[in-house]
Formats: C-alpha cells, sequence, structure tokens
C-alpha cells in the first residue's frame, strides 16, 4: 500500500506541468506586445540597462527580468513583459503545490486513486482560478514584481509547512526556517510589503514550536540568514557606480542608497479620511471581485473545515489579511485616486485565497461523492463529473476576465510615446509630467534609440541633485543649482528651467504639462498632442496640422478590450488635442479643417459630443 502511494505520489507530472503550461498559454495570448503605461516604460529601461528603477529600486526584478531580454523574440518590451507572465506562471504552481500540501492526509474515498486523483485536480482548479483573476491576469500581461513576489513568498509557506510537519514527527530541521528568512530578505529586492507576511509566518513558527524565537542561537543564525538575502540590494550601489542609462535616486553613498530604499523621495503629506475613503480602501482587498461569491464561499468554507485539523493555517491567513489592511489601510491612507496602487500589494494574500479554495472546493467535492451513494467501482463518468465540478470555476473567470485582461493588440502607450516624438523638431527639449506620459519616452529613446537627439526631462524629478547631474547637456550649468528648488513646487523648477533653455534650444512640454502649470511670460502653442513654448512677444504663426497625419491611431479610432486608468487618460488626451485643434482652426477661418478635426474628437471620444457642439454654436455653426 505504502509503495502505491508513493508512485500515486510520483504521478503528479501531469498536474504540475499544467499547472504552469496552461497559465503560461493564456498569459502568452494576452501579452502586451510592447510598452505600456504607469511604471512599465521606467521597469524595461532599467531593466535592459541593469539600472535602477524608482525607489526602493526593485533590484532582484530587474536582475530576474534581464536574461528574458536576451530571447530573440519580439522587441525588449515584450520580452520582459513574458518574463513577467513566467513568474505569474511560477505563482500559479506555487498554489497547486501548496493546495497538494495542505490535502496531503486526506481521502476523498477508500479508492485511492480517486482520492489522489480529486486532491491533484483540487490544487489545479485552485492554480488555474488564480491564474485568471483580474488582479494577477493585469498584472501578468506586463512587467510587474508582484507575481514574483507572490511566488516566493509562496515558496517560503511551503517551507514553513514542510518543517512543521518534520517537527510533529520529532525531527527538528532548523534549516528550513534559515532558508525562509534567507528568501524573505532576498525578496525586500522586490517590495517591501513582503515584510507584512511576517506576523504569518511567525504564527506558524510559534503555534509549532514557540520555544524556537526564545534560542538565541537560531534566532542570530535566521537574522544572519535574513541579511545575506537582503544583500541582493547591494547591487544598487554597486551598479550606479557604473552611472547606468537609468539610475534613479544615485544611490552611490550610503546616505543616498538608504534614502532611495526607504522612499524620501516621496511626498508623505497626510491627508483626512472619512468613513467614504476608509471603506474604499478596505474593499482595495476583495475577494469575491477576484474569486467572485462563491470562491469567496469555498474560501470560508475552508476555514472553517481547517479549524478542526489545521488550526495554524487558519490563524495564520487571518493574521496576514489583518496585518494587511492593517498597514496598507491604516498607514497608507491611500486617496481615492490613488486606491489602485495599493491593490497591488495584495497578490501574495491572494495566492493564499486561492489555495484555500482548493481546499473548499475538495472539502465539497467529498461531501458530495460521499453522500451520492455511487458504486465502489469508480469509472471515467465519475471523474468527468469531478472534473466539470471543480472546473467550472477557473473556466467562468476566464470567460468573465479574458476581454478586459487582453492586450495583445495594446500600442496605445507605445504610440502616445512614438507620436509625441514625432511632432518634436531636431534638438528639442520637452519637459514631461506623470510617469505615464514620461516612461513610455524613457523606454523608446534609451532602449529602442528612437530620437536620441532629443531631452525628455521629467518635470517632477527637476528638485533632485542627482536627477540634474544625469542630463548634463541640460541642466550643467542650469539655474536650478543656484536655487532651494526642493522646498518649492516642481513648477518653479520648470519655468526657471524653460528660462535657461528657451534661447538655445526648441522647448516643448507635453498635453499633462500644459494643464498642470499655469505660464505668465510664456504662451504654450499646440502641435499635435505636444506644445511649444514660445515667448509672449514671439509671433505665434499659423498651427502646423500636417504632423496629425503622421500620427498612428492604433487603438484610439479603433477600440481595443483593455483600458485601465492611464489608458483611458491618452485617448482623452488625444480627443481633447483634436478639439483644440479644431477650435483654433475655427476661430481663423480654417472652417473646413476645423470641422474634421472636431468630428475626430468626437469619434475618439463620443462623450465629447456637447462639447464639440459648444463650439461649434460659437461660431455659428452646424454639423
Amino acid at each position: 500500500m505504502k509503495h502505491e502511494r508513493n508512485n500515486l505520489f510520483y504521478r503528479l507530472d501531469l498536474f504540475v506541468i499544467l499547472s504552469i503550461v496552461l497559465p503560461f498559454s493564456i498569459y502568452m495570448l494576452t501579452l502586451a506586445p510592447s510598452v505600456t503605461f504607469f511604471d512599465s516604460g521606467e521597469f524595461l529601461t532599467a531593466t535592459a540597462s541593469l539600472g535602477s528603477a524608482h525607489s526602493p529600486g526593485y533590484p532582484l526584478f530587474l536582475m530576474y527580468a534581464k536574461p528574458f531580454t536576451w530571447i530573440p523574440l519580439g522587441n525588449i518590451a515584450f520580452r520582459v513583459n513574458m518574463a513577467t507572465a513566467f513568474s505569474s506562471s511560477l505563482a500559479c504552481l506555487a498554489v497547486y503545490l501548496l493546495t497538494l500540501k495542505l490535502l496531503k492526509n486526506e481521502l476523498l474515498v477508500k479508492n485511492e486513486r480517486l482520492s489522489s486523483f480529486a486532491v491533484k485536480a483540487c490544487g489545479l482548479a485552485a492554480a488555474l482560478a488564480f491564474s485568471v483573476t483580474p488582479r494577477l491576469w493585469l498584472q501578468s500581461n506586463h512587467d510587474k514584481p508582484y507575481p514574483l513576489l507572490a511566488f516566493i513568498s509562496a515558496v517560503i509557506f511551503y517551507l514553513l509547512l514542510t518543517w512543521r510537519d518534520h517537527y510533529e514527527h520529532g525531527d527538528e530541521r532548523p534549516a528550513y526556517v534559515y532558508a525562509c528568512t534567507f528568501l524573505a530578505g532576498l525578496t525586500m529586492g522586490l517590495h517591501q510589503s513582503v515584510v507584512l507576511l511576517l506576523p504569518a509566518w511567525i504564527v506558524l513558527i510559534v503555534l509549532a514550536d514557540w520555544r524556537m524565537v526564545t534560542r538565541v542561537k537560531e534566532l542570530v543564525l535566521a537574522t544572519a540568514f535574513a541579511m545575506f538575502g537582503f544583500s541582493v540590494n547591494l547591487y544598487l550601489p554597486v551598479r550606479a557606480t557604473q552611472n547606468p542609462l537609468l539610475n534613479w535616486g544615485d544611490p552611490k553613498t550610503a546616505a543616498q542608497f538608504m534614502w532611495h530604499f526607504l522612499r524620501k523621495g516621496y511626498p508623505d503629506d497626510p491627508h483626512p479620511r472619512g468613513l467614504a475613503l476608509l471603506w474604499a480602501q478596505i474593499k482595495a482587498f476583495n475577494v469575491p471581485h477576484e474569486f467572485t461569491w462563491l470562491g469567496a464561499a469555498l474560501l470560508l468554507f475552508a476555514l472553517f473545515c481547517l479549524w478542526r485539523r489545521q488550526r495554524d493555517i487558519v490563524i495564520a491567513y487571518l493574521a496576514g489579511v489583518a496585518t494587511f489592511l492593517l498597514v496598507i489601510v491604516g498607514h497608507f491612507n491611500a486617496q481615492s485616486d490613488m486606491i489602485f496602487l495599493t491593490e497591488e500589494f495584495f497578490t501574495p494574500l491572494y495566492l493564499l485565497s486561492a489555495v484555500l479554495i482548493g481546499v473548499g472546493l475538495f472539502n465539497v467535492l467529498a461531501y458530495a461523492i460521499r453522500n451520492a451513494h455511487l458504486p465502489e467501482k469508480y469509472d471515467l463518468r465519475v471523474y468527468g463529473l469531478i472534473v466539470i465540478l471543480l472546473f467550472s470555476l477557473p473556466v467562468s473567470l476566464c470567460a468573465v476576465n479574458y476581454y478586459e485582461n487582453d492586450q495583445h493588440n495594446n500600442y496605445i502607450a507605445f504610440d502616445y510615446a512614438t507620436n509625441s516624438l514625432r511632432s518634436l523638431p531636431e534638438n528639442a527639449v520637452m519637459f514631461t509630467w506623470g510617469d505615464s506620459g514620461a516612461f513610455p519616452l524613457w523606454y523608446l529613446q534609451g532602449v529602442e534609440r528612437m530620437r536620441e537627439d532629443l531631452d525628455l526631462p521629467h518635470t517632477p524629478h527637476l528638485v533632485f541633485d542627482w536627477y540634474l547631474d544625469s542630463m548634463p547637456r541640460v541642466f550643467k550649468d542650469s539655474n536650478l543649482r543656484n536655487y532651494d528648488v526642493q522646498s518649492a513646487p516642481p513648477e518653479t523648477s520648470l519655468r526657471i528651467a524653460i528660462t535657461d533653455l528657451i534661447d538655445q534650444r526648441p522647448v516643448y512640454i507635453d498635453f499633462s504639462t500644459r494643464y498642470s502649470v499655469s505660464f505668465s511670460d510664456y504662451i504654450p502653442v499646440q502641435k499635435g498632442i505636444v506644445y511649444r513654448i514660445r515667448r509672449i512677444n514671439e509671433p505665434g504663426g499659423l498651427p502646423d496640422i500636417s504632423v496629425w497625419e503622421n500620427y498612428n491611431n492604433r487603438g484610439i479610432l479603433n477600440k481595443i478590450s483593455f483600458l485601465d486608468l492611464d489608458t483611458g487618460k491618452a485617448i482623452l488626451i488625444y480627443a481633447n488635442s483634436y478639439l483644440e485643434a479644431g477650435e483654433f482652426l475655427l476661430s481663423i477661418g480654417r472652417v473646413e479643417q476645423g470641422k474634421q478635426m472636431l468630428s475626430k474628437a468626437e469619434q475618439i471620444s463620443p462623450d465629447m459630443k456637447a462639447s464639440v457642439q459648444q463650439v461649434l454654436m460659437r461660431y455659428g455653426l452646424s454639423r
């Protein structure tokens, strides 16, 4: 019997393969083909150049993704996106293995073959359900560090459960705990939110052997291994000495490294919070949204079932949820328009939730089969019914979420950046405002080597000396160095920089800068989706509308399925730019061209219909 059980255990190959291959196949079908918005362009540039991304630098993610850039398939962005798809698939594999770990002693019926199949099928169903949840799927289609963080955190849970099993059999193996502390320290090179899992891990250790936390030798060794893992962050100062293409924070010195690692470059202005904002922050962790209400019910049922047999798992999970909510909601206190950023931090909790859903599926299946009075000989019909029951949830989730997460034709960020670059004359300087407007430009210029004659300063960074040092061609002798710009708003730095440059080079700003800053000494002159800066006393001239003919409008005129917040904003920028150009053309008597521009604005965004009508009425025109 023992020999048969061992053979069944080693016949996991097909399920293991499916738990990673199926998610990876889905992600490759829906993978973004190039740079996207948010942090994408920055991560891509930092990965390609082995530099430093925004605080805290993300060194482990950059080193993990770098080998994928050597794959001769697609562009660099596609390859790094593929790296994230693979790490998400590893996270799905971890769901499968953890589910099996929790169900290893469970028997569905006396028939071991059917029981083994059911356990593996529940693990695979849980892995596939996790793979097509909105949060993980969104992170899997472009460059993100959170799926890799979720995978490593799951490995830590797996090692702790293995250590617990050995301890319960009288075999103390602290090496498992040392491996966990090493991985925890290593994961700090992905994102600092990993520390929010510490209470859950400590619960698993203390409930198994509380004396372990009182042993000085073991605590010292565990700390040493954690510091050894944390040493991956030394990558940042070492690489900074080589002045890579993207060297955010320039962490060469110990002081600058700590400034970078501790996120000192971000504003920390507390703001009031009412009950509505508090509730919105709490709802950022939303199991029903990720797994449906059926998944949430299965999770609660699993907690109920585990409470009797593996109480430490329940307590650890609840401790993790409580810690995440207390810190992310209580400490971070994100404003309403920024809550979507904190949602990414919950990925490890969703992984654990998927494991519990797998346990819940097994217990529901066990109850159903034990009360169905099936014959002792189980034929293919029984196996078929199990498959239908277990895989209804992941199939439904995939069907519901596929359209919204299909990015295979998402070129909006790429086209937005290339259209901006096409609008600029030789040797121009264009100031950007906002990560999504700047980062795709960084990628195209730094990695794809487009328009290297241009300089593209990012206005919010003008207050940092390290950033001015990184652009000597623009800021070597800038008056910005003579003022305390860090105590002034970024628009002050922008005005000083424009004054320094306007008589030397063509100066432009992007759409976001145009509507974020008020100019008193200069006038922005539209040129497509960017604006040339001219002095008040400089002749304005006629608008250059030929630039619109060179624009690529993929996903703008013909809508794509995927629309995140900044993709939607980019589309509105196009619509507003066409509206603004059309109104100006009408004002100088070029009626037909103006009406064409207005028509394009309405075609891009039907919500512009009222604004277009107002403009036409202002000039006594009809459609």
